[in-house]
C-alpha cells in the first residue's frame, strides 16, 4: 500500500519511525460528466486570469486570500516547518477506555505501518500495550495543512488510527428528537426486545453494496444492447395505526424468515369500519341467473295476462252497453196522437 505521510509515533521518549496508509477504499461508481447532445466530455480546464491562459498541475500552489483580496503564497515547505510538534509526529496525550470515544467524532481511517527494521520493537511494544490495557491511545498529528485528533487502536497485528473531529466540531442534537410527549408501554418495549432478539446478530461480511451491483447491470445491460432490468414491484404498505401489531407482525415476519414458528407473535387486527348499506348476500352464478330469468318471465306472463283480462273487460262492457241501448230503442212504445177539439 502507498503510504501518504511519512513521520514517526512520539510515546513519550521512544519514537517509532512509521508510515501513514489508507485503511479504507471507495468501490462506489464514478460517473463523468457529458454533453448530452453528442456524449462528448465535459472538461474543467484551469485558467490563470492574469495570463488568460491554461496552465498544468505543477504550475498551481497554495495562496491564502487575504482581507483586503491580495493573495499571500504558501509553500509545502512552509508548512512542514511549522513550528509545532506534530508537524511531523503523531504525538500521543493520553490513553482511555474505548467507550470514551463518541462514535460521531470517528473520521476516517488509516493504518500505521512500521518504517524499517529500527521500528518493529518499540511498535510491537506499543501494540502490547494497548491490547494489554484495554485502551486506547489519543494522539494530536498534522494532515493535509491542518492538525488533527487521532485515536489509535489495535487491529491484529497492526496499530490502526481514526481520525477523530474536535470536540467542538460536534453539533448538539438540538430539535432533532420529538418534541411531543410519548408514553411507550412495557408491552410494546416487550415486542421490540422480542423483534430485536429474533433479527440477531449479522455477520458483516455477508453484507454488500446492492446499490453498485444494480447500477453496473444497468451499465452492462445498455453496453449490450439488451433490455434494462426491471425494478421489483415495491411493496404495498399503509399507515401504522396499530403500533402493537405492526411490532407482532414484525416478529412474526423475522422468525419465518429464519424457519422458525411465531409461537407469540398474535396479531390483532384492527376493526373495521361499516358502510351504512350491508352488501347483499351473493349466491352461486348459475342460480341466480336462472332464477332471475324465471322471475322476469313471470313477471311479463303475469303483466301481459292482466293487460288480457282488463282488455277483455273493456270489449265486453262496450258490447253490452250496446246491446242495452238497442234493447232499450225497440221496447218504447210510439205516441198516440191527440185530437184537436174544434171550437164551436
Amino acid at each position: 500500500m502507498r503510504s501518504i505521510w511519512n513521520g514517526a509515533i512520539s510515546f513519550g521518549l521512544v519514537s517509532i519511525p512509521i508510515k501513514l496508509v489508507n485503511a479504507t477504499e471507495s468501490h462506489s461508481i464514478s460517473f463523468r460528466q457529458i454533453h448530452t447532445e453528442d456524449g462528448g466530455r465535459i472538461r474543467y480546464r484551469k485558467f490563470c486570469e492574469l495570463e488568460d491562459r491554461e496552465v498544468t498541475q505543477g504550475e498551481i500552489g497554495k495562496g491564502y486570500e487575504d482581507a483586503d483580496g491580495s493573495i499571500i503564497p504558501i509553500t509545502d515547505e512552509d508548512l512542514s516547518s511549522l513550528p509545532i510538534p506534530t508537524a511531523k509526529t503523531i504525538e500521543i496525550v493520553a490513553f482511555v477506555p474505548a467507550d470514551r470515544i463518541d462514535p460521531l467524532q470517528m473520521d476516517a481511517a488509516y493504518y500505521l505501518q512500521a518504517s524499517g527494521a529500527p521500528a518493529a520493537k518499540p511498535y510491537t511494544l506499543l501494540r502490547e500495550a494497548l491490547k494489554r490495557s484495554n485502551k486506547v491511545a489519543i494522539a494530536k498529528f498534522a494532515l493535509r495543512g491542518r492538525e488533527r485528533l487521532g485515536m489509535l487502536r489495535v487491529v491484529g497485528d497492526a496499530i490502526a488510527m481514526h481520525g477523530l473531529l474536535w470536540p467542538d466540531e460536534v453539533r448538539a442534537p438540538e430539535g432533532v428528537a420529538p418534541d411531543t410527549d410519548v408514553t411507550v408501554r412495557d408491552k410494546e418495549l416487550d415486542l421490540a426486545d422480542a423483534l430485536m432478539d429474533t433479527l440477531g446478530e449479522v455477520d458483516l461480511e455477508d453484507l454488500h453494496d446492492e446499490y453498485r451491483e444494480a447500477v453496473e447491470e444497468v451499465i452492462a445491460a445498455k453496453a449490450s444492447g439488451e433490455a434494462l432490468p426491471q425494478a421489483p414491484e415495491p411493496a404495498a404498505g399503509g399507515k401504522v395505526l396499530d403500533l402493537m401489531a405492526a411490532l407482532e407482525n414484525s416478529v412474526r415476519a423475522a422468525r419465518e424468515s429464519r424457519g422458525e414458528e411465531a409461537e407469540h407473535a398474535e396479531v390483532k387486527s384492527l376493526p373495521q369500519r361499516t358502510t351504512a348499506r350491508a352488501a347483499p348476500k351473493e349466491t352461486g352464478g348459475k342460480k341466480s341467473a336462472s332464477t332471475a330469468k324465471k322471475t322476469a318471465a313471470k313477471k311479463t306472463a303475469a303483466s301481459a295476462k292482466k293487460s288480457t283480462a282488463k282488455s277483455g273487460q273493456g270489449t265486453k262492457k262496450t258490447a253490452s252497453k250496446s246491446t242495452a241501448s238497442k234493447g232499450t230503442a225497440k221496447k218504447t212504445p210510439a205516441k198516440k196522437a191527440t185530437p184537436r177539439k174544434r171550437s164551436a
